[in-house]
């Protein structure tokens, strides 16, 4: 299996709908690492790495989010796995 890391920029309605919490759940669920946090403009941000097909599950579930999110565009940047984190964590 290959690693991978990417970072997202989520937008749409994705703060104030439990957002953060849910994509930590998934992401556990999913054995990928990383952080999520809101942006000041709204949007949702946040890093993952992990197995290729774990990340894009991950990724895959933000194209929904949880129940009462809209997700309007998602940009993803692919990055160089660096191993970074032990686990995923909500950023405040």
């Amino acid at each position: 299996m290959t690693k991978q890391r990417v970072h997202l920029f989520i937008k749409g309605k994705v703060q104030g709908v439990f957002f953060r919490q849910a994509m930590k759940v998934t992401a556990k669920k999913n054995h990928v690492s990383g952080w999520v946090r809101n942006l000041k403009d709204g949007r949702v941000e946040a890093v993952l790495e992990g197995e290729d097909i774990n990340v894009s599950g991950v990724v895959e579930w933000c194209h929904a989010g949880p129940a009462n999110a809209r997700v309007e565009d998602i940009e993803i940047r692919n990055e160089k796995y660096k191993s970074e984190f032990a686990k995923f964590e909500v950023l405040y």
